[in-house]
């Protein structure tokens, strides 16, 4: 089959672009895993590369010690796609990963992990909604718990649904914190930060209580991020 030159040239960026989202779910994955935010084979990592193809994680892997030859290509029904040369099995937790890029379409990375404050909240069913921190305001409102869902269950997509549109990260019940982004890196960014949040939560919490932003100081913040959102939806 013969490709005309823009054609040529189209497949040579996608194979480009796709090259470097395999270089940056490990260099995530390494981040993760020496920041103590995942152990052993915990989390997983997804690129969205295409209208219907995406790049994960692969099941039974460590973050820290992945490749990029491991990751696995899948088409956003979560078949892996027959050109795939991984030869692994995706995460078993790519229905979480497919909702949230079917409901979220300027959404193309996100990220899953246990950091252990944010997941000790997700144990206490403890919502971070006390207006704290100007970033975590500005970056989500607050940071809520999805109900509980059994692992790699169809109960999983449902508990983040109600949370999609509106949010860019929560913390799932007795199992750890989900982060979506434009890219895999705004959603390590934003895991980061609920992380962080977590850490500074425990520590206000243990020394009896902190003060929080005004009314006015949030509603500020809040505007502020409507702004950033729709200036972002006119760049798209």
């Amino acid at each position: 089959m013969n490709f005309s030159p823009s054609e040529q040239q189209e497949k040579r960026a996608a194979k480009d672009a796709t090259s470097q989202a395999r270089e940056d779910i490990c260099a995530i994955g390494k981040l993760l895993y020496d920041r103590g935010y995942v152990a052993s084979n915990d989390g997983n990592i997804s690129v969205r590369t295409g209208e219907n193809e995406l790049l994960i994680t692969p099941s039974g892997v460590s973050k820290g010690r992945m490749t990029p030859q491991m990751l696995v290509r899948c088409d956003l029904d979560g078949n892996v796609l027959q050109d795939d040369t991984s030869g692994r099995f995706p995460s078993s937790e790519i229905k979480m990963h497919l909702r949230v890029y079917r409901r979220r379409p300027d959404v193309t990375g996100v990220v899953h992990a246990h950091p252990v404050y944010a997941t000790a909240f997700a144990i206490l069913r403890h919502d971070l909604d006390q207006a704290y921190l100007p970033e975590l305001v500005l970056n989500f409102g607050k940071i809520p718990v999805a109900p509980f869902a059994m692992l790699s269950t169809d109960e999983v997509p449902a508990s983040i649904e109600p949370y999609l549109a509106d949010y860019n990260g929560l913390l799932l019940a007795n199992h750890g914190a989900l982060a979506w982004g434009k890219d895999v890196w705004a959603a390590f960014d934003l895991m980061e930060t609920i992380e962080h949040s977590a850490k500074i939560y425990k520590a206000v919490h243990d020394l009896g209580g902190g003060v929080e932003l005004t009314g006015d100081q949030v509603e500020y913040l809040t505007n502020l991020r409507e702004f950033y959102k729709q200036r972002a939806a006119k760049k798209q």
